[in-house]
């Protein structure tokens, strides 16, 4: 179920580049695992048949991993997560600004904001792998609402934010066993069976137990 918001902006245009480093952005992907289902967080493009990934700009007396800790706080609720930078997203067309600029159109917004928003950002990728049912998740003021999909069955999705999941979720299978064994993910106390969902969950294959319990052991 997507829990929505209702809201005007509050922030200006003007306030925006005050605060924030222009035309450099952070993405992250807040993938959620719990008894064999793989979920993967977005938010609704406002009120628009489009999805985004929890994102924001870089505060300018930040660091750049400390603004995707405040984005997976203020999305999540979670602190000291662990995060992976695994992708750095910086196509010519990737804003797409004109289909921007027509979701931006009716909105109680500036046009100092709309122009803000609409230009060319390269965005730093992120990814964490978290229990969703420890999150409670805090839709944007840019969001219609926000909600846990299937990463192979993604709702439509802005800007080159489904190629930026793929990317995520290639880099999560490649480095499963480092996340599971970092815990927090399985319930404790975990069974093999419980351990070996997981990975055919993440995986997308089945795997011989006989097998599966040798590697493990």
């Amino acid at each position: 179920m997507m829990k929505k918001i209702n809201r005007k902006l509050s922030i200006s245009g003007t306030a925006l580049e005050k605060e924030f480093l222009p035309h450099i952005s952070v993405d992250v992907v807040v993938f959620g695992y719990h008894s064999g289902s793989l979920k993967v967080l977005v938010l609704q493009l406002f009120e628009s048949p489009w999805f985004v990934l929890p994102g924001g700009y870089i505060g300018r007396e930040e660091d750049l991993e400390e603004a995707a800790r405040r984005i997976v706080n203020e999305r999540t609720g979670l602190k000291n997560v662990h995060l992976e930078q695994f992708f750095t997203a910086g196509k010519k067309d990737r804003v797409q600004a004109e289909a921007l600029r027509e979701i931006l159109k009716e909105k109680e917004i500036d046009e100092e904001m709309k122009a803000w928003v609409a230009k060319r950002f390269i965005s730093v990728c992120y990814y964490t792998l978290v229990d969703n049912t420890k999150v409670a998740p805090v839709p944007d003021q840019f969001s219609g609402g926000i909600s846990w999909h299937d990463p192979l069955h993604l709702p439509p999705m802005f800007f080159d934010h489904a190629d930026i999941i793929g990317h995520a979720l290639e880099k999560l299978r490649n480095e499963l066993d480092a996340w599971l064994a970092g815990g927090n993910i399985l319930p404790e106390p975990f069974t093999m069976k419980d351990l070996q969902t997981c990975y055919e969950t993440i995986l997308q294959k089945k795997l011989v137990r006989t097998n599966f319990q040798r590697r493990m052991l």
